[in-house]
């Protein structure tokens, strides 16, 4: 089995204006989500709603200097805001299952993790 990262990218902007029931709606698909993958599977191994990027501490090495600032990381509309972790032996249906939580104006990145425990490739 493989262990895939599924990164949630999203407008943190439109989180901070959502209403109550828009928020309920949101929560209701990571939960159709969740039960989907158990149905079809797929095991959570790991995950997080992440907090506003704001939040973020930036860490840069130059030479011998470490700088903190404060984030976020990259000046864009769009910022990490949760991830699942999944391990399964079908990608192809984990794709399809990431379509629950697919929207109009965002994206959803699936991303195998590197298994350093694995078999040696080389």
């Amino acid at each position: 089995m493989t262990t895939y990262a599924v990164l949630l990218p999203g407008d943190e902007s439109s989180w901070d204006t959502a209403s109550a029931e828009e928020r309920r709606a949101e929560y209701a698909r990571h939960e159709a989500f969740a039960k989907a993958l158990a149905e079809r599977g797929h095991t959570v191994t790991g995950g997080a709603e992440l907090t506003h990027s704001r939040e973020t501490k930036l860490l840069r090495q130059r030479g011998d200097e470490l700088t903190v600032t404060d984030g976020p990381y990259a000046e864009t509309v769009e910022q990490l805001t949760g991830f699942y972790l999944v391990r399964t032996d079908d990608l192809d249906d984990l794709v399809a299952v990431c379509g629950i939580l697919a929207s109009p104006d965002g994206a959803i990145e699936v991303r195998a993790c590197v298994d350093h425990e694995g078999p040696s490739t080389g």
